[in-house]
């Protein structure tokens, strides 16, 4: 509630007096910043919890106890989710942060904007069900950059080619996504294999 009231307040505040396009990227980057190092202090909480969690797995392997094996291997799992969509977000958010500074040394706000904002969109909405907090600031930066889209749209009397900045993002996005699978291939150990209950009779 005081989070709707505080956004009506600024959105009315930007429609009498506007922030220039500058302070409104630098204010995104920031926060997107922000945002990044809370991922990367959640994705190292998660690879703690999955070692422990790991560890806990072997333990019960090595006392002949599969059931509560396959409990915890079961936990892991959910955990390992849970730390690659975490890592592809900071990874994916990284990227975004440097094409943002790139807009800030040499202007060229026109062609880098649109991917950048459409990342932002996507991310914050993996997010949501993940990690809503950082969801909901993602979602500021995205309504500032849509905006921040638009004026340099109207600016430059430029129509966006929408194919190529998504092509753009999609291309970010894929990095991300492979870069995110070998950090998680080189952080979290392979699960042991749990015998199945047809295997132990």
């Amino acid at each position: 509630m005081f989070k709707e009231r505080t956004s009506i307040t600024k959105r009315i505040k930007e429609a009498i007096r506007p922030t220039p396009l500058r302070q409104r990227i630098v204010s995104s980057l920031f926060k997107i910043r922000v945002q990044t190092r809370k991922l990367e202090k959640k994705s190292y909480e998660l690879q703690e919890r999955d070692r422990s969690i790991y560890e806990k797995c072997v333990s019960a392997l090595q006392s002949k106890n599969t059931s509560l094996a396959a409990i915890y291997a079961s936990e892991c799992a959910e955990i390992r989710k849970m730390a690659k969509i975490t890592l592809y977000s900071q990874l994916a958010l990284e990227q975004v942060a440097l094409r943002l500074e790139t807009v800030q040394q040499f202007g060229d706000v026109a062609y880098t904007m649109k991917p950048v904002a459409s990342i932002v969109n996507i991310i914050k909405s993996q997010l949501q069900n993940v990690l809503p907090e950082i969801s909901l600031e993602l979602a500021e930066v995205d309504e500032s950059l849509q905006t921040v889209v638009l004026e340099v749209g109207e600016a430059t009397q430029q129509s966006f080619d929408i194919s190529a900045s998504g092509e753009e993002s999609q291309k970010i996005l894929s990095e991300a996504s492979m870069v995110a699978e070998q950090k998680m291939k080189e952080r979290f150990p392979e699960m042991p294999t749990i015998p199945t209950s047809e295997a132990r009779l």
